[in-house]
């Protein structure tokens, strides 16, 4: 089978090399001409214009792009432009879902089908595997699964859970196809909500526990005021509750991988980019009228890290000095 990937980026390249140790033939191409050259010298063939789609990939074609989302649309039209009816493109970048529907409906009035592909991963994922949440019609869907079974990490990743018999669905393999088009980046636009609100709970946890190392003043109208200080090993106990731990998760490994680089975290600025899931899972709550009080707080832990809510906090100041005579601390 064949695949043409656009768009090598950390995601694009390593889907592309995941792909062909799985026996899958992929055409790569990119903006960047050194990218093409990195992965040609890598065995992968290489075009150096879109056009050249028709004559190197035999029909059906089917075309993955792994672009960054402000981009997604215009690629799907210059990808679209060199391709014919009944050829496939892959949305595979973390897409609005809303924005696949549009898409998918322009590529409908040329006959190009529309696929989207939640896929989640990152760096780790040439060798863990990528899990893939797909929306699309099933007859495309299925069409496409020897490149979604090549992707995904496969039975093994997971203890299967108990009470699963028989033949392993897809979803236990680690690619499930959740619906019509604008489905699966719906649930990747959830899971990287989830995502977020997991990652603050993990660092105000232990932003908790590195505080206790200057004391906590417990004041008592019996005992008077006095102090509790601990001082912990923060990377020592992320690597406890990594054992046994019901909070145990990959994203605590890679904490603990954090600690043992940077134990003091000196390289980090502590400045934290949101990359449009976590709005736009907070926007479809709100929407909803579905209640999403962790995944909203963490979003908003994003924006205050950027300094976002500093002019903010100057005018809670300035109301405590005029009503209260309160100073600023320095």
């Amino acid at each position: 089978m064949q695949l043409v990937m656009v768009g090598l980026g950390r995601m694009g390249a390593n889907i592309a090399r995941r792909l062909k140790r799985n026996g899958i033939e992929v055409i790569v191409f990119d903006v960047n001409p050194n990218a093409i050259q990195t992965m040609v010298e890598e065995g992968f063939v290489g075009i150096s214009d879109l056009a050249q789609i028709k004559s190197t990939v035999r029909s059906p074609r089917a075309v993955w792009i792994m672009v960054p989302a402000e981009v997604t649309a215009k690629t799907i039209r210059d990808v679209a432009e060199n391709l014919e009816p009944g050829d496939t493109i892959i949305d595979g970048g973390n897409s609005y879902y809303r924005d696949d529907v549009t898409n998918a409906a322009w590529l409908g009035n040329h006959d190009i089908n529309f696929i989207d592909v939640g896929t989640s991963g990152g760096v780790f994922g040439l060798e863990r595997g990528y899990s893939l949440m797909i929306g699309g019609e099933v007859r495309v869907v299925t069409s496409l699964t020897p490149i979604f079974a090549a992707l995904a990490p496969g039975i093994t990743a997971a203890p299967r859970t108990p009470g699963n018999v028989g033949e392993p669905s897809t979803a236990e393999q680690g690619f499930l196809h959740c619906g019509p088009v604008g489905s699966g980046h719906f649930v990747k636009m959830v899971h990287n909500g989830i995502e977020y609100g997991a990652m603050a709970a993990y660092a105000e946890g232990l932003n908790l526990l590195d505080s206790v190392r200057n004391g906590i003043k417990h004041i008592s109208p019996i005992n008077g005021v006095d102090s509790t200080t601990y001082d912990l090993d923060l990377a020592a106990v992320t690597e406890v509750w990594r054992r046994g731990s019901v909070v145990a998760s990959w994203l605590l490994d890679l904490t603990a991988e954090a600690y043992v680089e940077d134990p003091t975290l000196s390289s980090y600025s502590g400045v934290v980019a949101d990359s449009g899931e976590g709005r736009w899972t907070v926007e479809a709550a709100i929407e909803a009228g579905v209640p999403a009080n962790v995944l909203s707080a963490a979003l908003m832990g994003r924006f205050a890290s950027r300094g976002n809510g500093k002019y903010a906090n100057q005018l809670l100041s300035a109301m405590r000095k005029k009503f209260g005579g309160h100073v600023e601390a320095k």
